[in-house]
């Protein structure tokens, strides 16, 4: 089976603040201020899928506001827009491995229903997993090219059964049938072993392999731990998976399907991961999360040893896949400063091309902020790792205000990469602290696991450790401190709001948790196999562990809210429902607080419309400017903005 790769985040370097005034001044000349929509026309671009005769790349962009289908040649040149939609965005997934058929990937406005799309040679788009209600996803192809392989729960919406599709009549079989929460994690290639994982909690799950002409299940994992499938060799030999088991971080390791011996294969100081080989198997892509950016390794699969890859200087390589014939490989190149761009090279002739520029032209990228990995101990002795952006026209004689940014999850991390609505807050003199408070992913599993049904008590006092940091920093205003966060931050930042009512000025709640009890209870069908888990770290809302949920949802304890908020949410939303957001404004205000409520009636968990997230951001500096820096006059407290 061909695997798919992600590549996620970036580089920091450490920024040094001039203090001399007359310095300062000097920055103050050369740092311009940028709007909303100058930030929001920087372009977005994901994918990257060769077609069979390398000439271009299947990649998704979000130019025209929101997310489209589009083409680019390998070597450079114009982009050619694939699909025009106006209101759903669509995805690239794939070129079909032996023409130039596409596979595309849609839901319904960001509620999460996606269904698999071909795009014939004529143009026509059809949806090939039509099932009304059924969430389908894109495995992969087969060896021989004549199927693809996808997941659907349109036989049980809480599970995911495993199907084989011909790419001739698009007819399919059902291939792995699962009716107990053992999710598919990947398949060799002569289909004959299934990886499977049945999640244990949030940080470990037990990895099993299925063979299927023996109907035997084998479990690879004998003790507790994080365990996760990567890929099968290409002779169908050896199976590849990453475990914590008997250490802090995931290391990579092989299992002999012949004679069961397991080996370790790569250690490092951080989390592998992800790892798989490329489609001849000459190479291995191993991804290390070091201190919340992507390190890369390209192996020679013969000595086991990394290849060269370009130098980007002070950006770093993010993410990389392969054509079918290794000759040439696409990148994703950006820094915490910069967007990511779109990048190819030919191993062959060395060749290297940039395909895209996503910085809008106007933005000036020596005005942008490079991030800063920073530590602080938080009430008990435990060191929080943070990301902190400083504006350059800070200094001790211009001190700023300063939001302390909280991760969704539980179990999230903020990594080191672009966030223009970050760079925007910036840009206008507001610093980021995003902690990554106890919880939080990448930095071992003991740190993982310390929120553990304690949520919005310890790690909550993480985030105010975190403020406190920021009030000792000689170029911060300590009396302008506010809390920003979506998801599970948006909870955080409503618990803070409640249970500390005086640590924080103000607050910026995106579609954020608010009634634990509600939302465990609400959880999609379609996260069944995860549920038990989600309770085991958060509580049981049908159990005893009710009455604490009830105590830490702010919904319960409005009364105590008493510092200017903002809240947005997605109408769509699947998972926070509007409802949360509806009660705690309604909540709040009956305290005669300041509460704006930004209502987007065709977005879901997060925005991802260009006319929104303006919309959005733009509402959030405009608070924060009144409330927080109060520089202009009050706005309506009762404006409910409604888009769509």
């Amino acid at each position: 089976m061909k695997i798919k790769f992600l590549g996620l985040c970036l580089l920091v370097l450490i920024f040094s603040c001039k203090e001399d005034k007359t310095n300062k001044e000097k920055v103050d000349r050369k740092i311009q201020q940028y709007t909303i929509e100058q930030f929001m026309d920087n372009e977005a671009i994901g994918g990257g899928s060769f077609s069979s005769d390398n000439s271009n790349l299947l990649v998704s962009s979000n130019r025209s506001g929101i997310y489209n289908v589009y083409t680019i040649p390998t070597k450079g040149g114009e982009m050619n827009a694939i699909t025009s939609s106006d209101s759903t965005s669509i995805f690239a997934e794939s070129y079909f491995p032996n023409d130039n058929r596409m596979l595309l990937s849609a839901d319904g406005n960001g509620d999460e229903i996606d269904h698999l799309y071909v795009r014939d040679l004529e143009g026509n788009i059809k949806d090939i997993t039509p099932d009304e209600g059924a969430k389908s996803s894109f495995y992969g192809w087969s060896e021989d090219d004549q199927y693809l392989y996808f997941g659907s729960n349109k036989r049980d919406s809480r599970y995911f059964d495993v199907y084989k599709m011909s790419v001739d009549d698009f007819s399919s079989k059902m291939i792995y049938k699962d009716e107990s929460g053992l999710s598919f994690s990947g398949m060799s290639s002569n289909e004959n072993h299934f990886a499977l994982t049945k999640s244990l909690n949030t940080n470990d799950s037990d990895l099993s392999l299925y063979n299927v002409e023996t109907k035997v299940m084998t479990k690879i994992n004998e003790t507790p731990s994080a365990n996760s499938a990567q890929d099968f060799s290409k002779d169908n030999s050896t199976f590849y998976y990453t475990t914590d088991d008997g250490g802090e971080f995931s290391y990579l390791m092989s299992y002999n399907l012949h004679t069961k011996e397991k080996k370790k294969v790569q250690e490092k100081s951080w989390d592998i991961s992800g790892a798989g080989f490329t489609s001849q198997a000459t190479y291995m892509v191993v991804y290390v999360n070091e201190d919340g950016k992507n390190v890369i390794d390209v192996l020679d699969t013969k000595t086991m040893t990394p290849i060269e890859l370009p130098d980007f200087g002070d950006k770093s390589i993010t993410s990389v896949s392969f054509n079918d014939d290794e000759s040439w490989m696409r990148m994703y190149v950006g820094g915490s400063n910069a967007p990511s761009d779109l990048y190819t090279y030919n191993l062959e002739t060395k060749e290297q091309h940039k395909l895209t520029n996503v910085l809008n032209d106007e933005i000036n990228a020596d005005d942008l902020v490079t991030a800063k990995v920073v530590r602080y101990k938080s009430f008990d002795g435990t060191v929080i790792p943070a990301i902190y952006y400083l504006p350059k026209q800070a200094s001790a004689e211009n001190k700023v205000p300063a939001m302390v940014w909280v991760h969704g999850g539980p179990g999230g991390q903020t990594r080191q990469g672009f966030s223009s609505l970050i760079q925007y807050m910036v840009n206008h003199g507001y610093a980021v602290l995003a902690v990554n408070n106890r919880g939080s992913s990448g930095y071992g599993k003991t740190f993982y696991q310390m929120d553990d049904l304690n949520h919005g008590e310890k790690d909550l006092q993480d985030c105010v450790e975190g403020k406190n940091w920021l009030a000792t920093q000689t170029e911060i205003d300590g009396d302008k401190i506010g809390i920003i966060g979506g998801s599970y931050g948006g909870y955080m930042t409503m618990a803070a709001l409640t249970y500390t009512p005086e640590e924080f000025d103000v607050g910026v709640n995106l579609f954020g948790v608010t009634n634990w009890l509600r939302t465990l209870k609400s959880i999609p069908p379609y996260w069944e196999s995860f549920r038990e888990s989600l309770y085991l770290e958060l509580g049981d809302p049908f159990s005893a562990d009710s009455t604490r949920l009830k105590r830490i949802s702010p919904l319960f304890h409005t009364d105590k809210v008493t510092k200017p908020l903002i809240v947005l949410q997605g109408a769509q939303d699947p998972r926070v429902l509007q409802v949360e957001s509806d009660e705690i404004v309604a909540g709040v205000r009956k305290n005669g607080v300041t509460v704006e409520y930004v209502l987007f009636e065709d977005e879901g968990h997060g925005f991802v419309k260009k006319e929104n997230q303006i919309e959005a951001y733009s509402r959030i500096l405009e608070f924060l400017d009144v409330y927080l820096k109060n520089e202009n006059q009050p706005i309506e407290e009762d404006v409910q903005k409604i888009k769509g």
